[in-house]
């Protein structure tokens, strides 16, 4: 399989701001409060690609070692996530099935899991990563506006959505992570989801875009336990691939190799254990690993597509102690 790599996207022109909508959520909108301005157009990090495609380098990649390094920017110590399920289909039960149950047990059980403990050897800007993963505020839901065929080629689209969607609860919360996922089909995309930044009212946020997957065979993480949809089980890997780049890489200056890649992009489509149980609330789930500095240079991480043994899933295997 071929190397995945990290697509860099050009900044653009500005945003022009959108028009409130109605939000179904834990609170209630505020029509009063002004629109929050938003920054340039985010850049696409972290794509997911789909099985078998490789990603686009970074100009000016290159280098001997496959190891992270950090860029003297921000990282995420803690992280309060917060999903957002857009488009009308998320009020049909037909729709989201097991999917909105199957990501609250993710989201709960994700925190001080050994799974999150894969990205806690990276410290910044802020200190270092710990496995605290913040559940507490609940989703979101907006079934109001549809989703745009855009999304697919822009992160404004997305970007606009969250900051509209924080409009009508609260304030931004500058440690917060808010994955996006929506109701339609990637089609020719050549990725499953990526993860990205904005600036809601001058506050920086984090989030995530991610397609329906049901029945999409190039994000299918072949799942074959039973325990989940395929719909689903595709989320849930995307999902931990994209929380954890963002905890790692959360605006373009935090930890990438060489070639751009984040620590999910180095392990993307391997997988070291079966199913990784969440000791939270007992969930077992199949998930990529991510890329360990500590366990490449230990010589005690598995395989990658590019055969270096760093990558570490927390099921069998786990950080080496430094």
């Amino acid at each position: 399989m071929a190397t995945h790599r990290l697509l860099r996207a050009a900044f653009l022109a500005a945003l022009v701001p959108v028009a409130a909508i109605a939000v179904q959520a834990q609170g209630h909108g505020n029509p009063d409060r002004p629109i929050p301005a938003l920054a340039a157009e985010p850049p696409m990090l972290g794509l997911h690609q789909v099985r078998g495609e490789a990603g686009k380098a970074r100009p000016g990649g290159g280098g001997a070692s496959p190891n992270m390094v950090w860029h003297n920017g921000a990282i995420m110590p803690r992280v309060t996530v917060k999903p957002i399920f857009w488009g009308p289909s998320w009020s049909n039960a037909g729709f989201y099935a097991d999917k909105l149950d199957g990501l609250h047990a993710w989201h709960t059980g994700i925190g001080n899991s050994s799974f999150a403990d894969t990205t806690n050897e990276y410290t910044g800007t802020g200190g270092a990563i710990t496995s605290q993963i913040d559940y507490s505020a609940g989703y979101l839901k907006d079934t109001v506006t549809p989703v745009p065929s855009t999304v697919s080629k822009l992160t404004t689209p997305t970007a606009s959505e969250v900051c509209k969607v924080l409009n009508g609860t609260a304030a931004p919360d500058g440690s917060g992570y808010y994955p996006v996922y929506v109701d339609v089909k990637r089609g020719n995309a050549g990725f499953c989801a990526y993860h990205s930044y904005t600036t809601c009212d001058g506050v920086p946020v984090q989030f995530a875009f991610f397609f329906n997957l049901d029945g999409d065979a190039g994000c299918d993480p072949q799942d074959a336990s039973g325990l989940h949809s395929e719909g689903l089980a595709a989320l849930v890997n995307v999902s931990a691939h994209e929380l954890s780049e963002a905890r790692t890489d959360p605006r373009n200056g935090g930890w990438y190799d060489n070639s751009g890649a984040e620590n999910a992009d180095k392990c993307a489509w391997t997988f070291g254990t079966d199913l990784i149980t969440l000791p939270a609330n007992g969930t077992k789930w199949k998930m990529q690993g991510n890329w360990s500095n500590a366990a490449y240079n230990a010589n005690k991480g598995y395989t990658n597509s590019s055969k270096q043994n760093g990558c570490i899933d927390g099921g069998n295997f786990l950080k080496p102690t430094p």
